[in-house]
């Protein structure tokens, strides 16, 4: 079986130390009924990543990488979303290897059409951070087109954060969106992307919400929610809802007088436990390619390195793990 280049890890290491990620060669992966063989173009980093390689130790080498845009190049058996020569983008699964090699398998139900106004880069900037953003708002608050109210996103200028206020901006047209962030560089980029309140999260969060929404907001997202609670509590509505895609906190019991619902948002979900509805990732990633096309989603890439290789990974990894970084950091060619 022929090998290809890959980036992984065989233990977990500070970003800082070379042997935290590796070039290595991996053998082509077989390809199930339902998967697609991806030429692999670009990949993205996303926090995730960084935590994999910091708490899950490998048997082996383990391949990371949960973006990715490539060209399809052989199919399964039972393929019928795609065919060979086809480009595509999608975010993977952690139960599988990653996207950080040459090529990659993956179910054709989490994959979408690679939007064709953008490169390859652009697109692999998507997928995680798009299906996140869009299962927050749709699958767990249940936000529809015709809801109104006051939509709090907290952690806006992060990847997922930055594609939300994109998505709220074009579908949902009587939410009002207050975003966080730290300084007025960052303010006016979540305004340009479709806030039209923000706040800054280092000074009294809850009354600069409450200056906007008196009444408290209707719904949270969050990035950052460990020790928020309190202040949650405060700053939404009686019968409210959250969303959170961190570990967050333990206790939400406090939530429970004004009747806030907690919702958790993990992307790999559908994929990871083949739910019925898996398919929708792929129909969700197809409707965001329409949107990027047509100009009303913009990708949020800050930063391109090229090649993909192991020291690249290493220094992106690096900058994600400072909590500094806006946006999203792609890796392009071989």
């Amino acid at each position: 079986m022929s090998t290809h280049a890959a980036v992984g890890y065989r233990e977990s290491l500070p970003a800082s130390d070379p042997a935290s990620l590796v070039d290595a060669q991996v053998q082509r992966p077989e390809v199930r009924a339902h998967d697609l063989l991806v030429r692999v173009e670009a990949v993205s980093v996303n926090p995730i990543d960084t935590k994999q390689r910091l708490q899950v130790t490998p048997e082996g080498l383990r391949v990371l990488g949960f973006d990715a845009a490539g060209t399809v190049v052989a199919v399964g058996d039972e393929v019928t979303l795609f065919a060979p020569g086809d480009e595509v983008f999608y975010a993977g699964v952690t139960n599988r290897p990653g996207s950080n090699q040459q090529f990659q398998a993956v179910d054709e139900r989490i994959v979408g059409r690679r939007p064709r106004n953008v490169s390859f880069a652009d697109a692999a900037s998507l997928p995680l951070t798009s299906l996140t953003a869009w299962e927050c708002l749709f699958d767990r608050l249940g936000l529809t087109a015709a809801s109104s109210g006051h939509l709090l996103v907290i952690g806006a200028t992060g990847g997922v954060g930055a594609v939300m206020l994109q998505l709220a901006e074009v579908l949902l047209p009587d939410v009002q969106v207050i975003a966080t962030a730290s300084d007025a560089e960052r303010g006016a980029w979540v305004r340009r992307l479709g806030a039209e309140h923000v706040v800054n999260h280092r000074g009294e969060l809850v009354e600069q919400v409450l200056q906007v929404a008196p009444g408290g907001v209707d719904w949270v997202f969050s990035s950052h929610s460990q020790g928020q609670i309190p202040a949650y509590v405060d700053l939404t509505r009686a019968g409210g809802h959250i969303v959170a895609i961190d570990n967050g906190p333990a206790d939400v019991t406090a939530l429970k007088p004004k009747s806030i619902s907690w919702h958790w948002e993990s992307m790999f979900t559908r994929a990871l436990f083949q739910t019925p509805d898996m398919i929708e990732q792929h129909f969700i990633l197809d409707r965001l390619a329409d949107l990027v096309e047509a100009g009303q989603v913009r990708p949020t890439t800050t930063a391109v390195l090229r090649p993909i290789n192991a020291a690249n990974l290493r220094d992106a990894h690096a900058r994600i793990e400072s909590g500094r970084t806006a946006g999203k950091l792609v890796l392009e060619g071989w």
